[in-house]
């Protein structure tokens, strides 16, 4: 996109704008002769030191930055630190660079990133309560001295409400990540190249891109029901203990394919906002990035989910407590084999924590995933050379070579 240059897919037509050439040293401004020519004013003999030591005396010349003092160590020490626009060096990141990239962003921007999840979760919220409390079913309740085929059709019956339940739910909760990751995208593209942004335009750059990423989670999410129905459904077809036995090992197959597949295409979605690709070159991009990466990417992303399932645990006990204790339930009743009946107030403390959880998650995730891809696109295809020059810092011309 020409708005944002340096974003394109390797191929694509090169962003608009005047070329900026490379810093040239400045010609002499006399204008007299060669610069190897001596001064004409020399200084008079005998008032400069031995080069030996550079101690007191009547020529000692002062220690000055450069070349000829203490700093000159460390300009050999090593390379010169990556230009750094915005929240994250460019050059390859590490794990801990690309979770704290994402926390810097969202703290710098937490107007904009977290006021709009909170808006999101908030709607989320209360439609799922609202959902859960007059038009799901109940959950079916399991005897637990139930044996044989009993046990399988009571276990299949509960399966099955579960699934109903949670497909609504599941929905309203994906259309709320893709929002907030849409917006939280484009704040962290604006955020590397250290540019300020505001809801408003990041909203305009995003808006064009709900529609294609809201299909392209609907197709991820189909292929990966599609897998699962193969692995399981010979088995729940036959019904009965071979049955049961073959839909285990069809289940643990499909949850490797899947797993193998999520990862693939973990990075389609910032492709696909940040490359204005399709949904179908979405997926292929995402998967040749990854590609020879694909354990550091699952590593990375066991991690950051990790983080967030231990964040959601330490927030929902105490508003569980809390919501105990304001709606008088039993704690035996969360826990038991039959639905518990809470009330009001149940509902509404464990809703607040689910808010704040959901505020908190979305856009981290989201932030993980945008810059997982920047570092994927750095190693593979020079991208800190385009950000560079997007970024508008002096010595990165069109003419710079690409390692």
């Amino acid at each position: 996109m020409n708005d944002s240059p340096g974003w394109a897919s390797p191929g694509s037509a090169p962003s608009d704008g005047k070329e900026k050439a490379i810093p040239r040293p400045s010609d002499p401004q006399d204008g007299s002769g060669p610069t190897g020519q001596w001064s004409p004013e020399q200084p008079p003999p005998g008032q400069w030191s031995p080069p030996s030591n550079p101690g007191s005396g009547p020529g000692t010349r002062p220690p000055t930055s450069g070349w000829g003092g203490g700093p000159q160590r460390q300009g050999w020490a090593g390379p010169p630190p990556a230009a750094k626009p915005g929240v994250i060096p460019l050059r390859p990141l590490s794990l801990g660079e690309i979770l704290d990239g994402s926390v810097s962003a969202l703290r710098a921007h937490w107007r904009t990133a977290l006021g709009f999840s909170l808006t999101v979760s908030v709607i989320t919220q209360i439609a799922v309560i609202l959902m859960q409390r007059y038009l799901l079913p109940e959950p079916t309740s399991i005897d637990p001295n139930a044996t044989g085929a009993e046990a399988l059709r009571q276990t299949a019956d509960s399966a099955r409400s579960t699934l109903i339940s949670l497909a609504p739910v599941s929905l309203l909760s994906m259309i709320a990540t893709l929002f907030t990751a849409s917006v939280v995208t484009v704040i962290i593209s604006r955020s590397v190249l250290g540019r300020p942004t505001t809801l408003a335009d990041s909203w305009a750059e995003a808006r064009p891109r709900v529609l294609p990423l809201l299909g392209l989670t609907v197709l991820v999410a189909v292929i990966m029901a599609a897998i699962m129905a193969v692995g399981i459904g010979p088995g729940l077809l036959l019904g009965s203990e071979a049955g049961a036995a073959l839909a285990f090992l069809g289940f643990a197959a499909a949850c490797v394919v899947m797993l193998w597949l999520n990862v693939s295409f973990a990075l389609a979605a910032p492709a696909l906002m940040l490359e204005r690709q399709s949904i179908v070159a979405a997926l292929r991009r995402s998967a040749k990035l990854v590609r020879g990466a694909w354990w550091r990417t699952f590593g990375i992303l066991a991690l950051t989910y990790l983080l967030t399932f231990l964040l959601t645990f330490l927030v929902s006990i105490p508003f569980t407590a809390i919501a105990v204790i304001a709606d008088g339930t039993e704690v035996s009743d969360l826990f038991g084999g039959t639905a518990p009946s809470v009330g009001w107030p149940f509902i509404i403390v464990t809703g607040i924590g689910e808010v704040i959880v959901s505020t908190l998650i979305y856009p981290f995730v989201a932030g993980v995933m945008a810059l997982l891809y920047m570092d994927q696109r750095i190693r593979r295809e020079a991208l800190d050379l385009d950000l560079a020059r997007a970024a508008g810092l002096p010595g990165y011309g069109d003419n710079t070579p690409r390692s």
